[in-house]
């Protein structure tokens, strides 16, 4: 049933992989239109229960201090153990043009030794850039996605209660300085280069405008002179080229990850005729160690004598078999099927005939 799975998940992603066309707004990011990474260091009171250990968290009990002396509360020398606080770090992404009084959704994760942050209140947290400035301040009611259930003698967790969201949670609060409208040229970033992808995309974008406006200037990047788009504004021209439909191309890639035995194979792989044989040698050694006491009233010591069974299995596996060369992704897959070992056999033939030079695509192991 494992081998149909992945025969079936190998057959959707081929599908998808020769969909067609597909617009350029998808297959490329336009050079300063880019989003900002945001992070912060902040407070989460009102669980129950479940906070920070502060002697295992001296962190969050200074940050709780500084808090309430912004307050105006002095706690100068007190000794407080509360337990339905924790300290986290919250981040978020703050989207290309996003202006003062916007909001975006934040995350929030447990740095200290909290059991979960499930029904926490975020308290006011400043978000910093890479420069060090703040764009936006975060507060609300944190959702965290698990729960957990603990007593003398066990304890289960479902999901991960330390993390959580809070969606429109940061208020946006300095803007990124950054003017489209006064671009007269603008690159475009392909997120996977092909010097084909980057030929077609200068095509179909001077082809739209009847006139030369894009060129390629290597296999990652196609140069746009915005002013020759003859458009009302830069973000009027953009708005035209993004929706524009290229068919992409991609490398003969065969990706498998070898926790799950997932194998994924793009349309272009093809594989050499070779010959192929697969066995497998189990060695298995168990150990039952015996106990050997004296006699009652006697002299003597209690020993454990070691017993060790070894045993070493060699199954027949599949034989010398041949795959042929395969002229289409069916082929392949018809070729390597005709082997009949399961899919975590199958990875450890796709590496050895790789290595044996008749696999001719990139060979990616997660």
């Amino acid at each position: 049933m494992r081998w149909i799975l992945s025969i079936l998940i190998v057959l959707f992603l081929i599908q998808s992989a020769v969909a067609g066309p597909v617009r350029i707004k998808d297959l490329v990011e336009f050079d300063g239109v880019r989003g900002n990474d945001l992070v912060g260091y902040g407070l989460v009171v009102g669980l129950d229960g479940s906070g920070d250990g502060l002697r295992n968290a001296p962190f969050t009990e200074e940050i709780m201090s500084n808090i309430l002396e912004r307050l105006g509360v002095n706690v100068a020398g007190e000794q407080f153990r509360p337990k339905n606080v924790a300290a986290v770090f919250v981040t978020a992404s703050l989207p290309p043009f996003s202006r003062a009084g916007s909001q975006i959704d934040v995350t929030v994760s447990a740095i200290g030794d909290a059991k979960s942050l499930l029904g926490g209140t975020l308290i006011m947290t400043p978000m910093n850039a890479a420069d060090g400035q703040i764009y936006a301040v975060a507060q609300g009611t944190v959702i965290a996605g698990g729960a957990v259930a603990e007593g003398d003698g066990a304890r289960v967790t479902q999901g991960v209660p330390t993390s959580g969201v809070i969606p429109s949670g940061a208020r946006v609060e300095r803007e990124v300085e950054f003017e489209l409208s006064t671009l007269t040229d603008m690159r475009l970033a392909l997120r996977d280069a092909d010097f084909t992808t980057a030929a077609r995309i200068e095509v179909a974008i001077n082809s739209e405008f009847g006139r030369r406006v894009a060129t390629m200037l290597d296999s990652g990047t196609v140069g746009l002179d915005v002013a020759r788009t003859g458009a009302r504004s830069v973000a009027h021209a953009l708005g035209r080229i993004e929706n524009i439909s290229v068919e992409p191309e991609r490398k003969a890639r065969v990706v498998v990850d070898q926790r799950s035995g997932t194998i994924v194979m793009g349309d272009d792989v093809r594989i050499s005729r070779v010959a192929v044989s697969q066995g497998n040698l189990t060695l298995r050694v168990q150990e039952q160690p015996l106990t050997v006491q004296p006699n009652p009233f006697a002299d003597g010591e209690t020993v454990v004598v070691p017993r060790t069974t070894v045993d070493i299995q060699d199954d027949d596996g599949t034989g010398l078999a041949e795959v042929p060369d395969g002229t289409s992704l069916s082929e392949v897959i018809a070729g390597l099927n005709a082997l009949g070992v399961a899919p975590r056999d199958m990875i450890d033939i796709l590496k050895s005939i790789k290595a044996a030079g008749a696999l001719h695509a990139e060979f990616v192991v997660r």
